[in-house]
């Protein structure tokens, strides 16, 4: 990752933009009320002046930028910025960047709210070219529970609308969201609105410790076998036209990697397999995993 501003802290970033230029446009997340996620919980939401994010990007050296190819548009809903200084924000950075590729950002279902067709495809022309968005779960219920604020429906039309403009989509879910109770309901639920979607890439995430043990109390957790169990259930369930799938983030205790639908059988297998030998490991299987972040 470049490093050439002093970051307001803590900063969050998808793995697949570890080489990336991280730019906070905005500070924390406008929605922050879902139940699970402990991200931004010492951030009020702020909106950064355009004009303070480019004399930021200005400060850049001059030698460093050609090589800078891709940014990252931080916190965690930057899509939520106003158009008009977002474009501003676009510009600065395609003018002063002379190799950038890509720009990507976080977005929320209530910031895809505020963008138009129109809106995404002149963000889309000028770099940013994917979004990042949680879905979190399928299910209407687990979505309820964590105060997603929408249903699985709506946040399908808000990204078909992106996904008919060419943005790129990376959606995630949350493997355990749903607790023992509803993981069946939760893997397939999910598993149907990607298929429905086919976005670009679909990223799973587990369930874990961080400013959230309120939420922890609400369920019962998942076992590591009842996690590796609702995966193999997801992506068995799995069938998207087009779709790359990601299981690489540091609280999965289940690496994956390939695309459907021509890794489908291989992703399937790979999951049943390492069931089966979490399975011969009694203990290992039947204990509920303590992976935390503790330090915001």
């Amino acid at each position: 990752m470049f490093w050439y501003f002093d970051y307001d802290e803590p900063v969050y970033r998808p793995p697949s933009e570890a080489q990336s230029l991280i730019l906070q446009v905005t500070l924390g997340c406008s929605q922050n009320r879902c139940t699970f996620c402990g991200m931004y919980k010492t951030k009020h939401f702020t909106v950064r002046p355009a004009e303070e994010v480019v004399a930021q990007v200005a400060a850049i050296p001059a030698t460093h930028r050609p090589m800078i190819q891709r940014v990252f548009l931080a916190d965690g809903d930057a899509l939520v910025y106003p158009q008009e200084g977002l474009v501003k924000i676009l510009d600065a950075l395609d003018q002063m960047l002379p190799n950038l590729r890509r720009v990507a950002a976080y977005a929320s279902p209530s910031s895809l709210t505020t963008k138009t067709v129109d809106d995404l495809v002149l963000l889309r022309e000028k770099k940013l070219k994917l979004l990042y968005f949680g879905l979190e779960s399928g299910d209407d219920r687990t979505l309820s529970e964590v105060n997603k604020g929408y249903g699985a429906d709506e946040m399908l039309a808000l990204c078909r609308k992106a996904h008919e403009t060419g943005m790129k989509l990376s959606v995630t879910a949350i493997l355990g969201l749903a607790g023992r109770e509803r993981s069946d309901v939760h893997a397939a639920a999910t598993a149907r609105w990607i298929n429905a979607l086919s976005p670009t890439y679909f990223s799973l995430l587990t369930l874990f410790h961080r400013h959230n043990d309120d939420f922890f109390r609400s369920l019962e957790p998942l076992t590591r076998g009842g996690i590796l169990a609702e995966a193999l259930n997801l992506v068995t369930q799995l069938n998207p036209r087009r779709t790359i799938l990601r299981s690489n983030h540091v609280s999965n205790i289940l690496n994956l990697a390939g695309s459907y639908p021509r890794d489908r059988e291989k992703i399937i297998s790979q999951a049943q397999e390492a069931l089966n030998l979490a399975a011969q490991r009694p203990e290992w299987y039947d204990e509920v995993p303590d992976y935390r972040e503790d330090r915001f």
